[in-house]
């Protein structure tokens, strides 16, 4: 299945694939004579018709069957387990993600140029899925001092984060906007005030209370994303929102984009797919951070897609140790595995009738890439033949024997999905294929 091809072919023509790229509009049926055709690590030609007058006599010829060809997956975020860029590219590209983001809570923390220059050389040591990292926004993510942007940003540093942590000083927070804004840098910010948190394990209400857990309000994400908007209009910095969770954030950042703010929002699968009864008797794996909300709050999400105040969807991908996991749910640690359910779970939205097979597609592929500036998320001649083959209808359960990462913390562990990746190429190089 995982391939670890040395480098790519020449001529390598894939057809009878239904051509997918939201970026263009593209959504081709499938046929014997359009497709895609790479040479290399670039991508040739894509089309409807592009083998209508013949095959190039030396390209290798791989048919996909009537199944769907889109660009491969970028994932704005995700969190890699101390060094392990190995089993991080696994989980990728067997979910369908050519182009991760990373959070700076590495070991070290990604806050000066060095560890930027590292990231990038381990990832493409791994030979798998493209990392990129972002910078943090503070020295050690212990949020009072700033880290150095300018210097990572040109090492590779495509963002500013504090990662899971909120920038809860509001001066650090306005400086942060401020020089970041002289770069052009975008600030992201984990909107949760951590004195309202700290105490909190899942979402505060009657589920929270049945169960005896300490709940957190929704008003610890409200309050940071009120504030930073504040700043935002003051300093003019662009600011984006990660996870939002709950239809009050929403309508506050939408009445913030109709005012000219520079603001935007990503929202993760759990948070239109699930909500806090996933919790159940202490359920451990549907402990994430922010927390699972409110059915109300989980179509608050979903209409959030839909109109397009949410401009991406990210995996937030957070591998856990089973010993992590698996304790009372108060010690348990937050977060669950992402990268191999993302596909699957936003394709939920399509399945629903909430969104188009190509809206959806570019929540997780061109939104995400171009609001970080990334060469990704497109089918395009002279673009890296980065993509993926995909069957839109085949189920499968999310389960420990279905999954590739060595943590199995999933929040959908037991869930019927439909959406399974057949091949993944990156740079022109097949490195996930089901019939290998």
């Amino acid at each position: 299945m995982i391939q670890r091809q040395p480098e790519a072919q020449g001529l390598v023509a894939y057809i009878n694939a239904r051509l997918l790229d939201p970026t263009t509009g593209l959504d081709a049926p499938a046929n014997l004579t359009g497709g895609v055709l790479t040479n290399g690590e670039y991508i040739v030609d894509v089309g409807a018709e592009l083998f209508k007058v013949g095959m190039p006599e030396d390209a290798t010829i791989i048919n996909c069957g009537g199944q769907n060809l889109a660009p491969g997956l970028v994932d704005m975020r995700i969190q890699i387990s101390g060094r392990d860029f190995e089993n991080v590219g696994i989980s990728a590209v067997s979910g369908g993600v050519t182009t991760a983001v990373c959070l700076p809570n590495t070991t070290p923390v990604i806050d000066d140029r060095s560890v930027v220059e590292f990231v990038a050389r381990a990832a493409r040591k791994a030979g798998l899925v493209k990392i990129y990292p972002y910078g943090a926004i503070t020295k050690g993510l212990e949020g009072q001092e700033l880290a150095e942007m300018g210097m990572p940003n040109n090492s590779g540093a495509v963002a500013f984060t504090d990662a899971t942590r909120a920038i809860a000083n509001t001066r650090t927070m306005a400086q942060a906007l401020s020089y970041a804004s002289t770069f052009g840098l975008m600030i992201v910010q984990h909107p949760e005030e951590p004195s309202l948190a700290e105490e909190g394990v899942m979402n505060e209400g009657e589920t929270a209370t049945r169960l005896g857990l300490t709940g957190i309000p929704i008003e610890a994400e409200l309050i940071i994303i009120e504030r930073d908007l504040r700043l935002a209009q003051m300093t003019g910095g662009r600011l984006h929102f990660a996870h939002v969770s709950t239809g009050e954030s929403l309508n506050l950042i939408r009445a913030a984009k109709d005012r000219g703010i520079s603001v935007t929002c990503d929202t993760a699968p759990p948070y239109f797919a699930l909500n806090e009864t996933a919790v159940g008797d202490y359920r451990t794996f549907a402990k994430l951070s922010p927390p699972l909300r409110c059915e109300a709050d989980r179509k608050a999400i979903i209409a959030g897609l839909k109109d397009g105040t949410i401009d991406a969807i990210a995996s937030d991908h957070t591998p856990k140790s089973e010993d992590t996991k698996r304790l009372p749910f108060a010690d348990a640690a937050d977060g669950g595995l992402g990268m191999e359910t993302l596909l699957a779970i936003t394709l939920e939205l399509v399945h629903n009738g909430h969104l188009s097979l190509l809206d959806a597609l570019g929540l997780i592929t061109q939104h995400p890439a171009e609001l970080l500036g990334l060469p990704a998320g497109r089918l395009k001649a002279g673009a890296a033949a980065d993509f993926i083959v995909f069957d839109a209808e085949r189920g499968w359960k999310v389960s420990e024997n279905n999954l590739h990462s060595k943590a199995k913390n999933t929040p959908f562990d037991g869930r019927p999905v439909q959406g399974r990746v057949l091949k993944t190429v990156i740079d022109g190089r097949m490195v996930f294929d089901v019939d290998a």
